[in-house]
């Protein structure tokens, strides 16, 4: 049960990186795909990227040829991004956050820290019907289960703080930028 509560907050962890807070991060184009011969593939899959200054990613496609195809990808993409092409190299500049979109994010992070907090209690939830589950059937006793029942609230208390760490730690990135 512990394994698939870290396994929750490390998801989270990855939808953080995925969010923008106006530092550029080449997590950002993770979920951008990109027509490589027929097949739909990951940016990351096809080219360097990387950040060129605080407030500009560079992609270096692997392929002259894949440049023009990258770049509408990221202009396509929902990240309200706007590639310009510089020869080879690909500059993704990120465009200063106003303080709506400031609130929106926050608000999408808050919502992404509750889903993985339902995720760990959903968790939770399972391990003790699991428990139950092995009293009923006379494998275990009813001190037993209180004690089971003890130590996974500890684990998912201290699950859930940390996802609240962490989204604490996302809100004051987005408004300090």
């Amino acid at each position: 049960m512990q394994g698939k509560m870290d396994q929750s907050i490390a998801a989270f962890k990855q939808t953080m990186v995925k969010i923008r807070t106006g530092r550029p991060n080449p997590g950002l184009l993770d979920t951008v795909h990109v027509d490589y011969y027929g097949s739909s593939v990951p940016i990351g899959q096809v080219a360097n990227v990387s950040v060129l200054d605080n407030r500009t990613l560079s992609v270096q496609p692997w392929e002259k040829s894949m440049a023009p195809k990258i770049e509408k990808a990221i202009r396509d993409s929902d990240l309200g991004l706007n590639p310009a092409s510089m020869g080879e190299l690909i500059r993704v500049p990120m465009p200063p956050m106003s303080e709506e979109r400031r609130k929106e994010m926050t608000k999408v992070v808050r919502h992404e820290g509750e889903a993985a907090k339902i995720a760990i209690r959903n968790l939770r939830r399972d391990a003790n019907e699991h428990v139950k589950r092995l009293v009923k059937d006379k494998h275990a006793s009813e001190d037993d289960l209180k004690r089971s029942e003890a130590e996974i609230q500890k684990i998912t208390d201290r699950h859930v703080a940390e996802i609240d760490q962490l989204v604490h730690a996302k809100e004051q990135e987005i408004m300090a930028v």
